[in-house]
């Protein structure tokens, strides 16, 4: 299905495949030999989103930006069955395993691997050719690399990348403030209201 959003229609070449359960909504670009396989939601909610030459989004995973974050994959890359890609730039020849997220704000450099259920936090950077091991977080710019079991050096670097002002536009910590987060959210998705479909 594809949705003019905001006033824009995703801009599909045609020598792309979409995947005909696929959503592609608003200011979304798809270059020449893309593949959009079945039951991923491409979904630009403010920002753009820029899909590069050859790059693959395998079924079920989702790419969205947001009004403060675009979101821009590079030729080549190859985005796994059900990750979460949002806000995100995304250099060339890059594999994010699936299950795989990475959030606003963050830059994963050419030809870098997230493994399966991998994380790239919010404002991370990953430099060229770096590996987040399966399961593990990266978190920071440099990234830094842990397993899961070591929550308090996480959050010891995390806390500094402020997750709920970069996602969510707040100060403070998401604890208390889920309803004006919920608020925020809603407003902002108000707009969808207004999508019309042109295809699909």
């Amino acid at each position: 299905m594809i949705v003019t959003h905001n006033g824009r229609t995703p801009q599909i070449h045609e020598d792309a495949f979409v995947a005909p359960d696929v959503t592609i909504c608003g200011d979304v670009t798809i270059a020449a030999g893309a593949r959009v396989m079945h039951g991923a939601r491409v979904i630009a909610e403010g920002g753009s989103i820029a899909i590069g030459a050859q790059s693959i989004v395998m079924q079920n995973a989702v790419v969205r930006s947001t009004t403060a974050h675009d979101c821009t994959i590079g030729s080549h890359v190859l985005v796994g069955p059900t990750a979460h890609v949002v806000g995100a730039w995304i250099d060339a020849e890059v594999f994010l395993a699936t299950g795989t997220s990475v959030f606003h704000g963050s830059c994963i450099g050419r030809g870098s691997v997230v493994r399966i259920h991998g994380v790239v936090h919010v404002n991370t950077v990953l430099g060229p050719g770096t590996t987040v091991p399966i399961g593990w977080v990266a978190v920071g710019n440099p990234a830094q690399v842990f397993s899961t079991d070591q929550h308090d050096r996480i959050w010891a670097v995390q806390e500094h990348l402020n997750f709920t002002k970069t996602a969510y536009g707040l100060d403070g910590s998401l604890s208390g403030q889920m309803a004006q987060v919920a608020e925020t959210v809603s407003a902002r998705l108000a707009g969808h209201a207004d999508d019309r479909v042109v295809d699909g």
